[in-house]
């Protein structure tokens, strides 16, 4: 890559009561200027500027990640830390470790008690997005691409900047950026990436390899697990992830690609207090929006295999038939639908039938192919990808994601004449199966907010008691959270992706969407529940005069308590953490409100 598409990495933030300098530390030629006061940003040449301030008054930054209007008014947001994670192609990426958010307004005198309150409510709504973890970049290597893509395209396509050909769906700071499109802002624009990246450099008969991971989320209908389901008009799909397997040797490079995504219908799963939700199908055109996800995807990707795991009785019985319907009426060309269930297939922990999977579909990974270049000169292209869901994309995803990973490795490495067998490699098969692991534990904790179910077969390439503890633990905490703290996360990615954008007068002349009133019954009822499990255990635990004085205590709590219970789980959308900002109209059509 050219020197001039680099961004500039360690930045020198100075900070004066009406101005912001971020000047380069390494062989600076280029000053960007911020006024705290207009908001006027522009880049000038270092010897042109002053800095009033001296010169060792500065904060080290490592980044900048653009700026954002709250309340109290514009934020600069720029990146703190960061940890190397490795090498791709010859450049260093790095996961982003810590960040901050400075206000361009020095104090907040201009603002009501209340938008003061509001306005804080946003510094810990956008921090907690920017905390997530999965966050990485680089200066000079563009994540957002596979190897493919960026091997397909114009010389003057890698003369561009970084974030002027970036691929919009993966850029997770592009509102951020929003206004620093001209060219004088391209090397200090740094675009963010947010999913998995792990890189390990292996040895395997004598050669020595870099096998990397890279997912990539995208930005389109981005969300929580029961928040943000199924399609939009746009033929966007919840929780879509491109996952690209790479393999470097030397000047050889070779990649595979898999893609993830909710089913692709109009569907919705929201958190009532029940342990697994209902699921609904809203009476739309399906076909439609189907139809216009496909085409998209043909065209990125090429031929496409569905692969649909979720179960094909109960409770997922109707998305599956809703599915299949769809894929026969549009009856789109390179598209076949192969549903497999999952749950009923591997019943009592018999993994192993996955293999009935595989074999079913083998000929298409044959067929698809992967990328492979020797230097400049491209020798392999994929054809075509496998689209693999289950209802959260999660669990029973990733498991079959890595075996089709795996009969990736096996190929390539029996091409290269590094193997010549299909027999597993003991040391590299314990670190593939580990770092798949990692990776469906991230994808997960950034969907759900847990760690991924079912990663001691990922793990160990089999099913195991200890494993089942650990996903009912998981299980637990995930019902928890999507029921009780994922409207604050949900708000927390729309305001930071421009799903929801602060306006003028927020919290005075307009109203504030964080300001809405419970219902009498969120506080007096769980109150009601607290009172009454306490009574009954003060009742089964101190001494009394008799027996049946005892009983009658315990029957009364115990009633009270399970028919405060009863009312509770009767009207649990009331006592749901729904989003506030309400970008997709959840809350509206499907919250405590449309309840009542």
């Amino acid at each position: 890559m050219a020197d001039q598409t680099k961004i500039h990495d360690d930045i020198k933030l100075y900070t004066t009561s009406d101005k912001f300098y971020l000047e380069p530390t390494i062989n600076p030629t280029e000053i960007l200027v911020i006024d705290r006061v207009s908001g006027e940003a522009y880049v000038r040449e270092i010897n042109t500027v002053k800095i009033p301030i001296p010169a060792n008054a500065y904060k080290p930054v490592c980044g900048f990640l653009g700026t954002i209007k709250l309340i109290s008014g514009l934020y600069l947001v720029v990146a703190k830390y960061r940890t190397l994670v490795g090498q791709i192609n010859g450049h260093d990426i790095y996961e982003m470790a810590g960040s901050d958010i400075i206000p361009y307004a020095r104090s907040t005198t201009h603002l009501t008690s209340k938008q003061i309150d509001d306005n804080n409510t946003y510094e810990r709504l956008l921090r907690a997005a920017l905390e997530a973890p999965g966050i990485y970049f680089s200066y000079s290597y563009d994540l957002t691409h596979t190897m493919q893509r960026l091997h397909s395209v114009s010389p003057d396509f890698h003369k561009m900047s970084l974030q002027s050909r970036a691929d919009p769906r993966f850029v997770w700071n592009g509102h951020l950026l929003k206004g620093y499109s001209q060219q004088m802002f391209a090397r200090f624009n740094l675009p963010i990436m947010h999913g998995f990246i792990a890189i390990n450099r292996v040895m395997i008969s004598g050669h020595q390899l870099t096998w990397t991971l890279v997912s990539r989320r995208s930005v389109e209908r981005a969300g929580t697990r029961l928040f943000m389901r199924g399609i939009d008009s746009q033929g966007n799909v919840a929780n879509f992830v491109e996952t690209e397997q790479i393999v470097e040797r030397g000047g050889e490079k070779s990649s595979f690609v898999q893609t993830r995504g909710s089913i692709p219908l109009y569907w919705s799963q929201y958190p009532d207090l029940k342990y697994k939700p209902s699921m609904s199908l809203a009476v739309e055109d399906h076909l439609a929006a189907y139809t216009k996800h496909l085409r998209d995807q043909l065209q990125r990707y090429g031929d496409q295999v569905l692969l649909n795991l979720i179960d094909q009785r109960g409770k997922e019985e109707s998305l599956e038939r809703g599915y299949r319907a769809a894929v026969a009426a549009a009856a789109l060309p390179a598209v076949r639908y192969e549903p497999f269930d999952f749950h009923a297939e591997c019943r009592g922990m018999r993994y192993d039938r996955l293999s009935v999977l595989l074999d079913r579909v083998a000929h298409e990974q044959t067929e698809f192919g992967y990328f492979l270049c020797r230097g400049e000169t491209v020798l392999l292209r994929q054809t075509g990808v496998f689209r693999t869901n289950c209802v959260d994309c999660l669990d029973r995803t990733n498991v079959v994601q890595s075996l089709l990973a795996k009969r990736h490795l096996v190929a390539l490495l029996r091409l290269l004449s590094i193997t010549n067998n299909d027999e597993p490699v003991p040391h590299f098969d314990a670190l593939f199966n580990g770092v798949w692991a990692d990776h469906a534990d991230m994808i997960s904790v950034q969907y759900s907010g847990t760690g991924a179910l079912k990663t001691d077969f990922t793990r160990t390439g089999k099913r195991t008691r200890m494993g089942l503890v650990r996903d009912g633990i998981n299980s637990l905490t995930r019902y928890y959270k999507n029921n009780f703290s994922d409207g604050f996360r949900q708000d927390s990615i729309d305001l930071l992706l421009g799903k929801y954008v602060v306006v003028d007068g927020e919290g005075n002349t307009v109203q504030c969407p964080l300001r809405r009133d419970r219902n009498w019954k969120y506080v007096t009822f769980p109150s009601v529940l607290l009172v009454a499990v306490s009574m009954f255990c003060a009742s089964a635990a101190l001494p009394a005069r008799s027996n049946t004085e005892v009983l009658l205590y315990l029957m009364f709590w115990g009633a009270a308590v399970g028919a405060t219970l009863k009312f509770i789980f009767k009207h649990g959308k009331e006592f749901v953490d729904w989003p506030r900002l309400d970008c997709g109209g959840i809350a509206s059509r499907f919250g405590p409100e449309s309840s009542l």
